[in-house]
């Protein structure tokens, strides 16, 4: 199956690269273009991205890419309720792979706190991207369960964190495997940015797209909230 099979909502983009190397160049160069026309219009540009290893080359590419990082705020979609020096933080990630060089002058929102619980973390977070401005460029990624952001099938928190109308920016997730407890921005949040990616890889992501695509439950497929014609498709087999 290649991505130009599958029956795509009217003004969503597939992009098809041969590698993943390729991949993580190409969506780069258009994440750089978007902050960029951003900076121009505004004087500023933010940029949400999600954790996990899959962005690892993305967030290398991206680097290199010519930016005035000092006019960029960078914030994370979804965060493991961990301390930073955590192997599994995603605040970490980016401090190892994207926060480096000239995109050190980025200026970070980041999810995690030591607070006493994670819906205390979730409430303090919440308060905190009230700084945050508007989205420009939203990255996503997609599990094999159908989630994103860590907006998981069966969370408690799902229902209200998938409204559309919703005034909360961060929920209390729970994810399948460890570190179960994370933070998520809530859709309402996510599903604001101007321009939003969603970089998945391999058949198997490309089956469970092809599934989301086929049905009607964001409570099983929680992508399904950003199949939207905002949304541009970054895909290698």
């Amino acid at each position: 199956m290649a991505i130009s099979e599958l029956k795509l909502p009217q003004g969503v983009q597939a992009h098809e690269f041969r590698t993943p190397t390729l991949l993580a160049e190409g969506q780069a160069r258009a994440v750089a273009e978007q902050l960029r026309g951003a900076i121009a219009a505004r004087g500023v540009a933010t940029l949400v991205v999600s954790g996990g290893r899959s962005p690892v080359a993305f967030f290398q590419s991206l680097v290199k890419q010519e930016l005035d990082w000092s006019k960029v705020v960078v914030s994370l979609a979804d965060e493991r309720w961990v301390p930073v020096e955590h192997a599994d933080s995603n605040a970490g990630l980016l401090q190892r792979y994207l926060l480096q060089g000239p995109a050190a002058k980025a200026r970070f929102i980041g999810l995690y706190n030591a607070a006493a619980n994670l819906e205390a973390a979730a409430e303090q977070a919440d308060r905190l991207l009230a700084e945050l401005p508007a989205i420009d460029v939203l990255v996503l990624g997609m599990g094999d369960d159908g989630h994103t952001a860590s907006l998981f099938p069966g969370s408690p928190n799902l229902a209200a964190a998938l409204q559309v109308d919703g005034s909360r920016r961060v929920w209390p997730m729970m994810a399948p495997t460890v570190p179960r407890q994370r933070l998520s921005m809530s859709r309402a949040l996510l599903a604001s940015a101007t321009f939003t990616v969603l970089a998945i890889s391999g058949q198997s992501k490309l089956t469970t797209l092809n599934a989301a695509l086929a049905g009607d439950s964001l409570a099983t497929m929680p992508i399904r909230a950003f199949l939207q014609p905002t949304l541009d498709i970054y895909w290698c087999p």
